[in-house]
């Protein structure tokens, strides 16, 4: 049986909700109809994905008619401002249901998100002999910063293999955990083979053993509904542009007494209570962690962006994007010479893959002149490609307003390099 068969039976008929109507969602995204994209496919959305007109007016109405800088202004324009930003940082608590908005804290995407938990927390909480896991899954995201916070305090990263399905070995990563193991930091969904992780059976796992775990949720939270208090991690971070946002914002969730706990990550602007050259105290929660002044108009472009695919539907947008996931990889599987990488039952929308003959940048020029657009090389994921003893992949990855038009201009695009490659 495929392995994606069970998770496409599992989700191509969401119980309730609105009828997904591909068509009219396109109608939604200009570019799409732009003559660089207009009759191609385009399956590089796991880079980034693009912006539906609600996105793109947000944005610009925030520019147009409601900007001015936030927190500081007596002024009407100012207090509006204010009101649309913290507006914004409700429709992320929802959308992650967290238990208060003080527990979001906008940052420009996932890596900062990273980078702030591991320079904030790991600085304060995890030292000389500590244990750091992470996963073979893993984007360089979300292990550099914890390589750096490594040598800063003599801790050691430990990764956590996979099968030759690109499955986590929860046997080995039970074995692994142990009193030394301070921080478990996984994805949600490898952006390298869509993989999606049992992030809250692991979870469990890591506070059994007193463990903190941060979640990368920069493939999850576009594809999948996502309860940070069922999924009771400590910290999930994700990027506003693969969530059909603007780049340059994204959101760290935090539990609040680990927030609270840490210090500041950065200084300046609102997270100042007070300063002098004695002694300078800071902001409460959020603003804490918001030094500067931050991405306001893309804070109103994330909020848009939520409303979107909320709107829509989660269980919707997923059973589409799988049954192409479901139907693109019968179909290559068909073709001789083509290899793909990633059996998980359970997957985000990414189609990894190889040509036999083909190096994959020389697969992604084809496909480009072919008319598809895809992500070729080791997509920031290098241990993923070092497991399987390849220098890359072609990585189609599906997005809510792909059809099975696409799936057919993939599948011609491979032909193409058959008759190429021989």
């Amino acid at each position: 049986m495929n392995p994606v068969t069970g998770l496409a039976q599992k989700m191509t008929k969401p119980e309730g909700g609105p009828v997904f109507d591909v068509e009219t969602v396109r109608k939604d995204f200009p570019i799409l109809a732009t003559p660089v994209v207009h009759g191609r496919a385009f399956l590089d959305s796991a880079a980034s994905a693009q912006k539906p007109v609600q996105v793109i007016d947000a944005v610009r109405r925030c520019y147009e008619a409601e900007y001015a800088n936030i927190h500081r202004g007596v002024y009407e324009l100012s207090a509006l401002a204010t009101r649309n930003f913290e507006h914004a940082r409700d429709k992320v608590q929802a959308f992650l249901n967290a238990r208060e908005s003080k527990e979001i804290i906008f940052v420009r995407g996932g890596t900062e998100g990273v980078n702030l938990v591991a320079s904030a927390y790991g600085d304060k909480f995890i030292g000389e002999g500590d244990e750091i896991l992470l996963t073979y899954l893993e984007h360089h995201s979300n292990i550099v910063p914890w390589q750096l916070l490594a040598e800063r305090v003599g801790a050691k990263v430990r990764p956590i293999p996979i099968d030759d399905n690109g499955v986590l070995i929860l046997e080995e990563y039970e074995k692994m955990l142990s009193p030394r193991t301070k921080m478990v930091a996984m994805t949600h969904a490898s952006n390298a083979l869509g993989t999606i992780v049992p992030v809250k059976q692991m979870t469990q796992m890591a506070h059994a053993q007193g463990a903190v775990v941060l979640i990368d949720g920069c493939q999850g939270a576009p594809h999948m509904k996502v309860d940070v208090q069922d999924l009771d991690c400590d910290f999930y971070v994700f990027s506003g542009h693969k969530v059909y946002g603007p780049s340059g914002i994204g959101a760290l969730y935090g539990r609040r007494e680990l927030l609270e706990a840490m210090p500041p990550w950065q200084g300046g602007g609102d997270m100042i209570e007070s300063v002098s050259f004695e002694k300078t105290t800071f902001a409460p929660l959020p603003n804490k962690f918001e030094a500067g002044t931050p991405h306001i108009s893309g804070a109103a472009g994330l909020a848009a962006a939520i409303d979107y695919v909320t709107k829509l539907g989660l269980d919707n947008v997923a059973a589409h994007e799988v049954s192409l996931l479901r139907e693109a990889t019968l179909r290559l599987e068909q073709i001789p010479g083509v290899r793909i990488f990633g059996r998980a039952e359970e997957k985000a929308p990414v189609l990894s893959f190889l040509i036999d003959g083909a190096h994959p940048h020389d697969v992604g020029t084809i496909f480009d002149h072919s008319g598809v657009a895809v992500r070729a090389g080791h997509h920031c994921a290098q241990p993923v490609m070092e497991r399987f003893g390849i220098p890359g992949t072609v990585r189609a990855s599906f997005a809510l307003y792909n059809t099975r038009a696409d799936v057919d201009l993939l599948v011609e695009a491979v032909d193409k390099v058959k008759e190429i490659f021989g």
